[in-house]
């Protein structure tokens, strides 16, 4: 047997690990659209309806805008807040044009009961003594929104922290 040379192996070694790496960032690609883009993720609507359809417009948004850091103000994908990823979403994908605040959003639509939400409604919550958070809802009990935290992410309403500070639900299309 041939001793092989070392810069060989530290080769072999580094495409090993190249190897390993695009293997695992490959499982963590951005799934195909139609299929649920984070673990355990809403069951998806495939009946043709006018919920479905909201639900891909919003699945569409969120990988479009997927991890997008959190910006007060911010109506770019440089950085947005939760109320302007409300706004455009419904501007680009539903034609309706909502004002620019989380308060004023509040007072628009109807309000219905979580037991009757369906995608595209929007979900209120009281973050604050003044401070309020708007999200999309997509679907068993997962909800698209602006994290401080997190930038644009998908988290579930029944989450310790959004369960306390749920405010309301409400209905525009």
């Amino acid at each position: 047997m041939t001793a092989k040379h070392p810069s060989t192996l530290l080769l072999r070694l580094w495409q090993l690990a190249l190897a390993c790496c695009v293997l695992v960032l490959s499982a963590c690609a951005t799934p195909p659209m139609g299929t649920s883009a984070w673990p355990g993720g809403p069951t998806l609507l495939d009946d043709g309806s006018n919920a479905a359809q909201a639900q891909r417009a919003l699945l569409k948004q969120y990988q479009a805008w997927r991890g997008v850091p959190y910006a007060l103000g911010g109506q770019s994908k440089q950085g947005v807040d939760c109320s302007a990823l409300v706004q455009i979403t419904y501007a680009q994908h539903f034609g309706i044009q909502l004002p620019r605040s989380t308060e004023q959003q509040a007072t628009r639509g109807v309000d219905i009961p979580t037991t009757q939400a369906m995608p595209g409604d929007l979900v209120f919550f009281k973050t604050g003594a003044s401070r309020n958070h708007v999200g999309l809802y997509l679907g068993d009990r997962w909800f698209l929104h602006a994290s401080s935290s997190q930038g644009v992410s998908v988290s579930r309403i029944d989450e310790p922290y959004w369960r306390r500070a749920f405010w309301k639900m409400t209905r525009l299309l």
